[in-house]
């Protein structure tokens, strides 16, 4: 398996690189939300493939100012949780356990802190795949978060 490390400023390009790959379910960033985005997170792993990363996983703790309505939603019903902001798979790595391992990851730092993870999963347009991931990986679903022209179900993994 390929090590997970901690990510920087460096490697946000080619985290945005990523994350294109992953539209829609992940949500369009540019460069500089994606900057701001990773000073914001508490916990920010990548899946290094010989110095270029392959996958990656941001998490934030809550009340950050972090504008996300899905963030919101975990705010306001929840004090303490570890929230999965994105995690992606470059197109060529998936299917190769990367985001497991991320999410394995994620599991750990979370029961150090004695917190759930909260994710939350595109229901419009719909995400099998992702779904079928989380509930692999021990998570719930809590909820449904409407909004003009999407949903998500919003997810949970206890400790």
């Amino acid at each position: 398996m390929l090590p997970v490390r901690s990510l920087g400023p460096e490697d946000v390009p080619r985290m945005v690189e990523i994350n294109e790959q992953g539209l829609p379910g992940t949500g369009k960033v540019t460069e500089a939300e994606m900057t701001d985005l990773l000073s914001l997170s508490t916990l920010a792993l990548g899946v290094d493939d010989e110095g270029v990363i392959a996958g990656f996983v941001l998490c934030l703790l809550p009340n950050t100012r972090y504008g996300s309505l899905n963030y919101k939603w975990f705010n306001e019903r929840y004090d303490e949780f570890l929230y999965v902001d994105r995690v992606a798979v470059a197109e060529e790595a998936r299917s190769g356990g990367l985001g497991s391992a991320l999410y394995d990851a994620v599991a750990a730092h979370a029961e150090r802190l004695a917190y759930p993870v909260a994710a939350e999963v595109s229901l419009r347009p719909p995400n099998p795949g992702s779904m079928r991931f989380h509930a692999r990986h021990g998570f719930d679903q809590i909820g449904v978060f409407e909004q003009a022209e999407k949903a998500v179900t919003m997810m949970i993994r206890r400790h």
